[in-house]
């Protein structure tokens, strides 16, 4: 759809996915004069990552995330990243609540629902480090209503397809989050771009890709855009490019030449789902459960039983299974990596390479799986599973970043990472898990960077506090601050809000 006739707009957005969404009203909120042009490679909005059936992990808040939440060396649980991962969570159901309360998104029920959130592991050593993690995440009002148990028959309460058929004498533990969410973001980045495209001065193309892009002499970007079903090429000028397109941000960064994006590379990582197809089973399980991940595994392949409610139906799925592809994206090209190595990111990629061997043993473990192989990894978790019950699904590609480093060559980093240039006029995001869940601190972070002329202005302020009513205070150091605002929002979002004290070990 096209409803601007805007030829220089002064803002770009590269990707129809839940970060250009989210970019996009913040934006028109805080200028409703800004113009605006969205280009979407394929035919519909949030179709790759921000899919459900593509993304590895819905409503991410760190309670049952492993991978966030490492033990150090002298055996103490680090919870930083945990944390920041939580209070972002809130803070984008408080804009999720901004929406709802303008009308200018109307969401299904099953956009966001509860449900709740449990790690469970197995052994004396994992069941001793989630205990240590469950002391050192309760010490965060953020973290309060976790609860702990090595109780089986509680357990077999909670979880029961988890723990039927399960060896008596095994020794398990888990946390449960009550609280925890079920977030459908192909659903919600859709209803976003609904409502923008409805705003003056905004204009949503599909099935075209941007090509190249270069900053003119003026300081503003010239891009090249192709029609990818009748293949006619446009050109424009944009003040501001925000690049968003999932896998396909690295190869359009690279041709930015910006100073700030020499040395990076990616390293893609596909996934699959095995997805129950028995409705009997689906109905016994309601939770997402999270475990320890393999050794030499990527965050995104943290393995987990996970409840989910797609299209307006409840399914569940186990996974993902890793897998490696030369695809940036789920429907992009063979030769996306051998295109992205460049002169200036080939040292960093090779170095990262050598570091992480153990991750390409285990990539080419998971290719070679065999369906009675994948079996027995979900057996872990239920026991009793049977194969004729479970179908496999392919899931979405992620690029995980590899940035140049001084002391060791290249490092491969497993989060998400805002690139931008010194002058502000471009950005891009690069990089994986949480993503989606945190994608509103994300774009603010974005703002901060290159619109500082702006977002210190009264006005601006003003809007963010409207539209983020914790904007400029802290909902990890102020526990009455975070208890008002999950009551607010869970009141509007229709969830379910437990008092901070109800943490407790059973």
């Amino acid at each position: 759809m096209e409803n601007s006739p805007e030829k220089n707009p002064d803002v770009v957005l590269i990707g129809a996915g839940i970060m250009s969404a989210t970019l996009g009203v913040l934006l028109k909120q805080l200028d409703p004069n800004l113009t605006i042009v969205i280009f979407e490679t394929l035919d519909v909005a949030a179709a790759e990552s921000s899919d459900a059936w593509n993304n590895a992990g819905t409503g991410h808040s760190a309670f049952c995330e492993l991978n966030y939440t490492p033990e150090l060396e002298d055996g103490t649980i680090e919870i930083k990243k945990a944390v920041k991962i939580a209070e972002s969570f809130e803070v984008s159901k408080e804009f999720w609540t901004y929406l709802i309360q303008q009308n200018f998104i109307t969401l299904p029920p099953s956009f966001i629902r509860p449900i709740p959130h449990m790690s469970f592991v197995w052994g004396e050593k994992n069941v001793e480090f989630l205990r240590k993690r469950f002391e050192a995440l309760t010490t965060c009002h953020l973290f309060k209503g976790m609860k702990y148990t090595e109780d089986k028959a509680l357990l077999s309460e909670w979880i029961p397809l988890v723990m039927e058929g399960r060896d008596p004498q095994e020794k398990v533990a888990a946390t449960r989050m009550d609280i925890g969410t079920d977030v459908n973001f192909g659903a919600l980045t859709r209803c976003m771009f609904d409502h923008l495209k409805k705003q003056e001065g905004v204009a949503l193309h599909f099935s075209r890709q941007v090509r190249d892009l270069e900053k003119d002499d003026d300081g503003a970007w010239k891009l090249n855009v192709k029609n990818t079903i009748t293949s006619e090429r446009r050109k424009l000028k944009a003040k501001f490019v925000f690049i968003g397109a999932g896998g396909g941000s690295l190869p359009l960064l690279i041709k930015s030449e910006i100073p700030e994006g020499k040395g990076f590379g990616g390293f893609p990582v596909s996934g699959q789902w095995l997805r129950c197809v028995n409705r009997e089973v689906i109905e016994k399980h309601e939770a997402k459960v999270y475990g320890k991940a393999s050794v030499g595994a990527p965050p995104m392949s943290v393995p987990h039983l996970d409840t989910r409610m797609i299209d307006g139906k409840k399914e569940l799925l186990f996974g993902p299974y890793a897998g490696f592809s030369t695809k940036f994206l789920k429907h992009g090209s063979f030769m996306d990596l051998p295109l992205s190595i460049k002169m200036n990111n080939i040292m960093p990629m090779l170095s990262a390479g050598v570091k992480n061997i153990p991750l390409t043993k285990y990539l080419i473990d998971q290719v070679r799986q065999s369906p009675e192989d994948r079996l027995a990894a979900l057996r872990e978790y239920l026991p009793a599973a049977r194969l004729e019950d479970w179908e496999l699904e392919i899931a979405g590609q992620r690029v995980q970043v590899i940035k140049k480093d001084e002391k060791e060559g290249g490092v491969l980093e497993f989060g998400t990472e805002v690139v931008s240039a010194a002058d502000g006029s471009i950005a891009a995001l690069l990089g994986a898990s949480p993503g989606a869940s945190t994608a509103v601190s994300i774009m603010i972070d974005l703002l901060k960077r290159c619109f500082k002329d702006k977002v210190d202005t009264r006005e601006w302020q003003g809007k963010l506090k409207q539209m983020i009513p914790s904007y400029g205070r802290s909902l990890a150091k102020d526990a009455q601050l975070c208890r008002e605002i999950r009551a607010y929002t869970s009141e509007v979002l229709g969830l379910q809000f437990v008092p901070a004290h109800a943490d407790e070990i059973a």
